[in-house]
């Protein structure tokens, strides 16, 4: 009889402590799914959403940046709005994996009822019911073509082309290479990431000396990024000079 006080006690700390880890606040969105609230950086777990420089083609068969309009479709959605996220992991580059409400409703469900992602189905089954209404409904992505964000980042050429727009020959071409041409992709997305000759990722904000000099070829492993945060996540350093 004497152990129940305590074992209540204990009972009654253990939602405290779950909200405890809980992480909140406003988030600044740096891709579709992945996130920065205060100094924590988030990655929406369950589901895989276009990286900015990933291109697809619209319901036009024409050429665009549907990484950039993910980001910034979650950007006006959640605009201002309360995120509060559960951590359930860290993944490889250091980031909490978590599952987010923002305003009570659950982002990763709103990202791919919109199709501005997919359900990520190596980890988790959530979401494929909210991928199949986005499908039927030509939502986002869907309305033209594309390949799911895990096939473009390893660049796997036999992937299968998602999207309701028959593809034009050469297609597949196109939609696995990068945006991180000679052009940013967006006005917001300037700083320029290359790899040197011991193979570091090295990245140069307009303001850096080589900026000028650093030409984009994503053959030869350049990219873009939108911010230091970006470019520092995946694994790149400032240049010395």
């Amino acid at each position: 009889m004497s152990m129940k006080p305590a074992l209540l006690a204990l009972l009654l700390l253990l939602p405290t402590v779950a909200s405890a880890a809980d992480i909140t606040g406003i988030a600044k969105v740096r891709e579709a799914d992945n996130v920065v609230i205060g100094t924590t950086r988030v990655r929406l777990g369950g589901v895989d959403a276009p990286s900015v420089d990933q291109l697809c083609l619209n319901k036009n068969g024409e050429r665009w940046t549907c990484g950039v309009a993910a980001r910034d479709e979650l950007i006006k959605h959640a605009d201002g709005k309360s995120w509060v996220c559960h951590p359930r992991s860290i993944d490889r580059r250091g980031r909490q994996v978590a599952r987010c409400d923002v305003d009570g409703e659950d982002i990763q469900k709103w990202l791919v009822r919109s199709g501005w992602a997919l359900a990520y189905r190596t980890v988790s089954h959530d979401y494929e019911p909210d991928e199949a209404e986005a499908r039927a409904a030509k939502a986002g992505m869907w309305q033209g073509a594309f390949i799911a964000p895990w096939d473009w980042r390893v660049r796997n050429k036999k992937t299968t082309i998602l999207g309701a727009t028959k593809p034009p020959d050469g297609a597949r071409a196109i939609l696995l290479a990068s945006a991180s041409g000679p052009v940013a992709p967006s006005p917001d997305c300037t700083i320029k990431g290359n790899v040197n000759g011991a193979g570091e990722c090295i990245y140069h904000t307009p303001k850096s000396r080589w900026y000028a000099q650093i030409k984009m070829h994503v053959a030869k492993g350049t990219r873009w990024f939108c911010s230091v945060e970006d470019a520092e996540a995946a694994g790149c350093r400032e240049t010395r000079r």
